[in-house]
């Protein structure tokens, strides 16, 4: 097997709590091995255009750990196989493109941190020759084959800290609040947050729900005494009758983009109890900010162990969180699938036991 000595990291899609944080392990435990990293700049456009990539070393990423987003930029446009690159030297096949760049910036192997659309693409490449290693990332927590990934906890702690906040506005008013929070296809972040801010009403895309039985709850919680409820709705989220929430289609490079479930839920809310109803979405600020503790270390254990994988030539794997362990998978077994909440989860049942309504 021949020696890795200089590698390559990305980060893809989304940006996510913790991104710096697996740049930082990366780099410095690829020094530490004696082997040189080079900084791709937005996603794989680091390998399409040569001058978005520069040496990092360790004295590069000091101080990064507390840091959001991501020092080397992100690029979230969908499949990028779709359509040809024009650069200044001539129009390109994508794919052939970075594999031919990977060879010539002199790279043994690439560490790509990304979600389920950066997998897909390093899959591709892994199947064309590149040696690489993946770093799941998303708040969303959707990713099959990992028990959580960096980001999600911040997500879930600035939600929960939004939902505790609106709890006194909402009590002080008698009124129905409504919070949209991010999660697409899946209500990991929704149900989590839900649950540590108490919420009343809890809706997910994995429980279609009838926005009367909602009411319903919201009645009898003013039957008992309570003037005020508190609902947490996913971006995902839909009624029986209806479909999701879309603010923009999906079109060529670029997937759906989903929002408006809030504002529809708290619409129909209003009108079927006549109670004062607003909506907020929290969005992007669910992404933004510090890393929280956790996601801290898990994000730098992510890029210690990604280097391990490389220096043993375990190529094509990610690195996935099976507590206590990071083990690596096949990237295969991951592309393509999302992991959303089961109906037996223990956290809904919970949930449920408690008198929490999902709409169902």
């Amino acid at each position: 097997m021949p020696k890795i000595k200089k590698i390559g990291v990305l980060t893809g899609g989304g940006d996510a709590p913790g991104l710096n944080a697996v740049i930082r392990a990366v780099v410095k435990a690829a020094y530490n091995a004696g082997v040189e990293v080079i900084g791709l700049e937005d996603s794989f456009d680091g390998l399409i255009y040569p001058e978005k990539s520069r040496t990092l070393t360790p004295r590069d990423v000091t101080g990064i750990l507390r840091l959001g987003g991501t020092i080397l930029g992100t690029v979230n446009r969908g499949n990028p196989f779709a359509e040809p690159i024009v650069t200044p030297q001539g129009t390109f096949n994508y794919g052939e493109r970075v594999v031919d760049m990977f060879g010539k910036m002199g790279l043994d192997a690439l560490v790509c941190i990304g979600g389920d659309g950066t997998l897909a693409i390093s899959y591709e490449f892994y199947k064309m020759g590149v040696p690489l290693v993946c770093v799941p990332k998303t708040i969303d927590n959707d990713i099959v084959g990992t028990t959580s990934c960096f980001g999600f906890d911040t997500a879930v702690d600035f939600a929960t800290n939004a939902i505790d906040r609106l709890h006194s506005t909402a009590e002080a008013h008698r009124r129905i609040m409504v919070v949209e929070v991010m999660g697409r296809y899946a209500g990991w972040i929704a149900l989590h947050s839900g649950v540590a801010g108490g919420a009343d009403v809890i809706l997910i895309p994995e429980i279609p729900y009838d926005v009367e039985k909602v009411a319903e709850c919201t009645r009898q919680r003013e039957a008992r005494g309570a003037r005020f409820s508190i609902v947490v709705v996913a971006e995902g989220a839909r009624p029986v009758d209806g479909g999701l929430s879309v603010i923009e289609a999906a079109r060529t490079g670029h997937a759906e983009r989903l929002g408006g479930a809030g504002a529809l839920c708290s619409r129909q809310l209003g009108d079927r109890t006549g109670k004062e109803t607003r909506h907020v979405v929290l969005g992007h600020l669910q992404r933004g900010g510090s890393p929280t503790a956790f996601d801290r270390t898990l994000a730098t254990r992510f890029g210690g162990k990604a280097v391990e994988l490389l220096l043993h030539g375990q190529f094509g794997k990610m690195v996935a969180n099976h507590p206590p362990d990071l083990v690596p998978i096949p990237i295969g077994e991951v592309v393509g699938k999302t992991k959303t909440v089961p109906l037996d989860y223990d956290l809904l049942l919970t949930a449920r036991s408690l008198g929490v309504s999902f709409g169902d």
